[in-house]
């Protein structure tokens, strides 16, 4: 099913002691939302179980952040970001993310954790520039290169500052 919800400017904004919390099967379709999960992203827990994580993305997030978050946990580590999401009715609403990959007793992925917190607003300013950079870079590149095109600017940022995202993130 296509989605076709259109952003707004609306903004949501966690309070400070929210944590939003999300479990996935190991092909990222969701199989637990907390009540503040359901609440931030307007869907009812019916509509969020067994929809794929990626029903709360927003478009301004560059695919290359996707993928090396990706990478990461099916590389059975875990990852930071700041993520903008977007809300069923369009509005948006941007989260400190964690995301940690659920091993077996062989080491075997079985699905993915996640919690989200409230960002600072320093971050969420820092990574808006960063994201909108990416973004343009996937567009000039095209669907076929996109991905390339925006992990190219952010693989050259943590060069030039000689640190890993992680780093970066936790920096900001």
């Amino acid at each position: 099913m296509k989605r076709t919800i259109t952003p707004t400017t609306v903004e949501k904004v966690l309070r400070d002691d929210d944590f939003i919390v999300s479990k996935t099967d190991p092909r990222g379709r969701i199989t637990y939302g907390n009540r503040i999960f359901i609440e931030f992203s307007g869907y009812t827990e019916s509509e969020l179980i067994g929809s794929q994580h990626n029903i709360i993305r927003h478009p301004d997030m560059p695919r290359g952040v996707f993928k090396l978050l990706w990478d990461s946990i099916q590389d059975k580590r875990e990852c930071n970001a700041y993520v903008k999401n977007m809300a069923k009715d369009g509005s948006f609403y941007w989260v400190f993310a964690n995301i940690t990959p659920d091993l077996d007793a062989h080491g075997n992925i079985t699905g993915y954790f996640s919690v989200r917190r409230k960002p600072r607003a320093s971050a969420v300013a820092a990574v808006t520039d960063l994201y909108r950079s990416m973004r343009a870079a996937e567009q000039a590149a095209g669907a076929r290169d996109a991905i390339q095109a925006s992990t190219r600017i952010l693989t050259d940022l943590l060069t030039e500052k000689g640190m890993t995202y992680d780093a970066l993130v936790l920096a900001i």
